[in-house]
């Protein structure tokens, strides 16, 4: 008997606009878990959310204040409620349906604004409501996953969320949707490079690399990490391929030549760093590590051929380094512990006394 006045005073409440009333009747009532099965009160329930969400519609669109969170908050309730009474009562199915298809965009509007306020998780929850109608019995006639063209993008930002929040589990959940929005993939690869880099998977974060690679060479994120990841494990002569690759689509950037350079000199094919080197240095003469690359590579071309006890080209080799390294000393005079040794075995080299005295003080210091 109790339950039956509650539930009429709801009913009375929503009839008279008294909404927020009526939702605090019946969500009282569904706290006790032998209403939880009672479809009455769940279709009151939906009423009065109802109300409330089309009150709060009317004051938006006349452009009275009003909360706007409260107004998406009440999109994600009512979908949650008919869903949750389309188990109990499918009778209402159809009509829930069509009420509930008509707002539904709200739900991407909702993580949208969220989105903005940079309130990531309650977004993340929205775009993810969003996508769930997909599966869910109630929208069976709507077939979102093939007719929704929204669905892809919904995965993408629910993917963005994921990895602003540092949160693996949920970057990866929806990524292999968010990658069948094209216009976004470069990034949804990013965020799952990441996200296998959290999760300390090393396979799987270099193999996400080389795809996003392949797929988009000149994206900001994939190359240097490709190269950085090649080059802990020593493997110069993949490094080598990745540079290749990226200057047969741009052979003037900076970027991919430094690279190939620098790789070159790993791998002690020193000319060819030098040639590079100086690629680099007519592209861009205050690009500084251009020229340190080119002065090492000489250096160490001095240092065979005093193996082989050839003065000669040992002491021209100095002499070719000798400009390089003056000139990134000038650029980079803060960098101490790379030029100083470096000008310090070529000025021995070639008795350059003056020189050779400055930098010992220098080191000594």
């Amino acid at each position: 008997m109790a339950q039956k006045k509650e539930l009429s005073q709801a009913r009375s409440s929503i009839k008279s606009g008294k909404y927020d009333d009526a939702e605090r009747t019946l969500t009282k009532l569904l706290k006790d878990s032998t209403n939880r099965t009672n479809k009455r009160i769940w279709l009151a329930y939906y009423d009065a959310v109802r109300g409330k969400y089309e009150q709060g519609n009317e004051k938006l669109y006349l452009k009275q204040n009003y909360d706007t969170t409260t107004f998406f908050h009440n999109v994600r309730l009512m979908l949650s409620i008919a869903e949750t009474l389309d188990s109990l009562a499918p009778e209402y199915r159809k009509s829930h349906a069509e009420q509930q298809n008509g707002y539904r965009p709200n739900l991407f509007s909702g993580g949208s604004f969220l989105l903005r306020k940079g309130k990531w998780s309650e977004a993340f929850d929205y775009f993810e409501a969003y996508m769930d109608c997909a599966r869910q019995p109630l929208f069976s006639a709507y077939h979102y996953d093939s007719l929704d063209t929204r669905m892809n993008e919904a995965a993408y930002w629910a993917t963005y969320c994921g990895y602003k929040m540092d949160d693996p589990v949920l970057t990866l959940r929806y990524s292999k949707q968010a990658l069948r929005d094209s216009s976004r993939a470069n990034f949804t690869l990013q965020f799952v490079a990441e996200a296998r880099k959290w999760l300390k998977d090393d396979e799987l974060y270099l193999s996400t690399l080389q795809e996003g690679f392949r797929r988009y060479p000149t994206f900001h994120y994939f190359f240097p990490r490709l190269m950085d990841t090649y080059t802990s494990m020593g493997q110069y002569d993949k490094a080598l391929a990745v540079a290749d690759s990226a200057l047969a689509v741009n052979d003037s950037s900076q970027l991919f030549l430094f690279a190939k350079s620098t790789t070159l000199l790993r791998l002690e094919r020193y000319a060819e760093c030098i040639e590079y080197s100086k690629k680099l240095i007519e592209l861009n003469p205050n690009m500084a590590e251009p020229y340190f690359n080119a002065g090492s590579a000489y250096v160490n071309i001095a240092a065979s051929h005093e193996q082989r006890h050839d003065k000669k080209q040992m002491r021209q080799a100095y002499q070719d380094a000798l400009p390089f390294v003056e000139t990134y000393r000038k650029l980079m005079p803060d960098e101490k512990n790379k030029w100083a040794p470096v000008l310090y075995r070529i000025y021995l080299n070639l008795n350059m006394g003056k020189q050779f005295d400055e930098i010992d003080r220098l080191l000594k210091q």
